[in-house]
């Protein structure tokens, strides 16, 4: 599924294939990902705070709120679950994927610094993500986020918390979401999809590192009945009463067809949902493969779709 050249360039920017023992250097060493955050915010005229709140059990966590530098006034809101596989990353990764709504789109971004696996295995992450929204919701006003016109976004494992935090959102009475924009989302621990045993060995975050990914977060526990739907929300058996979601994914990686049923769905609960499935897109291609035709025409589309959901 991938050409020679596309193999070796991909192995030169991040190994296919990760494993436990990998995590430490991981973590220690730069991704194809990673930004200079606060030359990146000054380009741009972005402004950051960054806010201590509380997290899942009363600890404490760190947010980031931006903003367009002088922006003044109530406007569109993004609440923002980084990715990472649930072991890698912090609150800035996909910052470029999310900057153009706050500078296009007046609107102010909080993104959440949960807490990583395996040192912090579910429910941490996803119920950090929770308490960050949960405060990003009861801030609105001070914020300036119009509290109708908020959404939640994220990518990859971000993705997943994402979907995984809209469900606690909907079932513990949290703020109401207008939308949840899920980029390529980590949704199911059971590694027993076409493309998990297609993507195995190539790419960027193959099968084996998504075994030690779902590993990290759950333990002993990936794959079985044990599972809640937070931490995998390809599991729930009732998504009725979602935002309406948007979903991109590239044909090419492991996620493909958790997130095309996860579509299917949130269309059978009569959620309103947008997919799309990018020919030959690996995972990520739109931040390592920025200005590629498919990675430009991936972006159009899910900005777009953020626009009409803050009714641009």
């Amino acid at each position: 599924m991938f050409p020679a050249r596309s193999r070796s360039r991909l192995a030169d920017q991040m190994p296919p294939s990760i494993t436990p023992e990998m995590i430490p250097l991981l973590r220690q060493g730069r991704s194809p990902m990673d930004l200079d955050v606060d030359d990146v915010l000054e380009q741009a005229g972005v402004e950051r705070r960054d806010v201590t709140v509380p997290g899942y059990d009363g600890d404490e966590i760190e947010v980031t709120v931006l903003r367009r530098a002088g922006r003044t006034g109530v406007g569109p809101g993004v609440y923002h679950t980084h990715g990472g596989g649930m072991i890698l990353g912090d609150r800035f990764v996909g910052l470029d994927q999310i900057i153009g709504w706050v500078t296009d789109l007046d609107a102010v971004v909080v993104t959440v610094e949960y807490r990583l696996a395996p040192e912090f295995p579910d429910p941490y992450p996803v119920r950090d993500c929770y308490a960050g929204l949960v405060w990003t919701g009861k801030h609105a006003e001070e914020l300036g986020i119009d509290p109708d016109r908020l959404i939640i976004a994220g990518a990859s494992a971000g993705g997943g918390l994402a979907a995984g935090t809209a469900l606690i959102a909907r079932d513990e009475g949290g703020p109401a979401l207008a939308g949840q924009v899920l980029i390529y989302p980590m949704l199911d621990d059971r590694d027993q999809t076409v493309s998990t045993a297609q993507i195995d060995g190539v790419g960027v975050w193959d099968r084996v590192s998504n075994v030690t990914g779902w590993s990290a977060l759950l333990g002993d526990r990936r794959g079985t009945d044990g599972v809640s739907v937070y931490a995998a929300p390809a599991r729930a058996a009732d998504l009725s009463g979602l935002p309406p979601a948007f979903i991109d994914c590239g044909s090419a990686e492991v996620f493909r067809d958790e997130d095309v049923a996860y579509a299917t769905a949130l269309w059978a609960a009569g959620v309103q949902a947008e997919l799309h499935v990018w020919p030959g897109g690996f995972h990520g291609f739109d931040m390592m493969a920025p200005h590629s035709m498919l990675a430009e025409a991936m972006r159009t589309a899910r900005d777009s779709w953020v626009a009409r959901a803050f009714g641009v």
